[in-house]
């Protein structure tokens, strides 16, 4: 005859309280180290090429709640049924409104599971806590996981439900269809046109219900719009305007765009070049985010921070190569890499240059010229300034900020 839950957890409960290390700080440190994170994230993606197409920040972002989550439930130590599942039962919901098949999540989510308590039972023993008290954890966290899987499934089924009414999945399938490369089905039925030629828009959304209220917004103005490998997609006639010298978007096109939201915008192109345009917006978006982009923007407008993005072993070799001297953890050495970036970033042009680091001209100068005297790096203008060429602005800056990027102040702090 089993024993009843709650005397299951009471039982768990009196051998963790009479083991002299406690079991709880420890699981509290799995769940507040991102390293855990990050390494339940590669866990969950590398069983699932579903899992794996969301961006890794929406898989990081769950993952951080269910470990929070987890950890309340073992601190409690009661019947699994009165646990809050409320985040297990979004997991569910957002992974069926972007499209991951249950079976991929489902593996996605075993994965993440068997790795955590991997992770939980090597620091349990490296902190010297008895088998038998891992063991009774053990038992314990099973329990919390099946209910924590049903409740998946659960928001993953009623959220099927809730995209099947006004055949909002159905929309949603034939634009993955076409970002994917297949340009078949009923185009009529959604107002697309066989011969006519659209605009592929990706933006930096991945929460469904963000996403669901721009779709909505911007679907009222025309075209096709739904969550593509986790990020609201779209295919238009009539696109955003790009943002303007200043950063910010105009409200144009398919309506207004909150200025905060990272939209990348393809040229117009046939429906058999939709998959291309896609896979070229998603590329720019990743390199708009690392250079910190807001707003609305081209892909011709990001091609430069594009390409660069996409060769970071080179990048390495280059920041490496160039700026073998400077100390990243020397301040000094940080400002004389930072003024020379915004040098090149303002035309080569002094003036510029120091009203935006709100200094003097000379003090510029002799900053560039103080760089120049370690690295042996351009520009420093004399009394006649000196302008570099193309390729070799590109060298430098490329250099500059891969250094400053990968030398931060909090992974290096300042010298004493």
């Amino acid at each position: 005859m089993q024993r009843p839950a709650r005397a299951l957890c009471a039982a768990h409960k009196r051998t963790w309280e009479a083991e002299p290390m406690s079991l709880v700080p420890l699981l509290r440190d799995l769940a507040g180290d991102p390293r855990v994170v990050d390494d339940l994230v590669e866990a969950a993606r590398s069983v699932s090429a579903e899992v794996a197409r969301l961006p890794a920040e929406e898989n990081r972002r769950h993952i951080a709640l269910l470990l929070t989550a987890g950890l309340a439930a073992f601190e409690r130590l009661t019947d699994p049924s009165a646990h809050d599942f409320t985040e297990a039962t979004r997991l569910g919901a957002d992974r069926a409104a972007q499209g991951v098949p249950l079976s991929a999540l489902l593996s996605a989510v075993q994965a993440g599971r068997t790795r955590a308590f991997e992770i939980a039972v090597g620091r349990g023993r490296a902190a010297g806590i008895r088998d038998e008290v891992l063991l009774s954890a053990a038992l314990e966290f099973d329990r919390y996981a099946g209910a924590l899987e049903r409740h998946v499934i659960a928001g993953y089924r009623t959220a099927e439900l809730e995209l099947a009414r006004g055949g909002r999945d159905e929309r949603t399938a034939l634009l993955r269809s076409l970002l994917r490369g297949d340009p078949t089905g009923d185009l009529g039925r959604f107002r697309l046109h066989p011969g006519g030629r659209y605009h592929c828009l990706v933006a930096d959304v991945s929460d469904p219900a963000h996403a669901r209220a721009l779709e909505q917004h911007w679907s009222a103005r025309g075209g096709l719009f739904g969550t593509v490998d986790g990020r609201l997609a779209g295919l238009t006639s009539r696109p955003p305007a790009p943002a303007s010298p200043s950063g910010t978007g105009a409200a144009a096109g398919v309506g207004s765009v909150d200025p905060e939201v990272l939209v990348v915008v393809s040229p117009a192109v046939p429906l058999a070049e939709a998959g291309a345009a896609h896979g070229l917006c998603v590329a720019a978006l990743g390199a708009a985010r690392r250079f910190g982009r807001r707003g609305v923007h081209t892909v011709a407008g990001l091609a430069g921070e594009t390409a660069l993005t996409l060769q970071p072993g080179l990048a390495a070799v280059l920041s490496g190569t160039l700026l073998a001297a400077l100390r990243p953890a020397d301040e000094f050495h940080r400002e004389l890499a930072c003024t020379a970036l915004a040098y090149l970033d303002h035309g080569q042009r002094l003036d510029r240059t120091a009203s935006a680091l709100h200094v003097h001209p000379n003090t510029v100068r002799y900053r560039l010229r103080r760089l120049q005297e370690i690295t042996g790096l351009p520009p420093s203008p004399g009394d006649a300034e000196q302008h570099l060429t193309v390729l070799e602005t590109l060298r430098y800056w490329w250099a500059l900020r891969t250094w400053l990027d990968t030398h931060s102040p909090a992974t290096h702090p300042p010298v004493a």
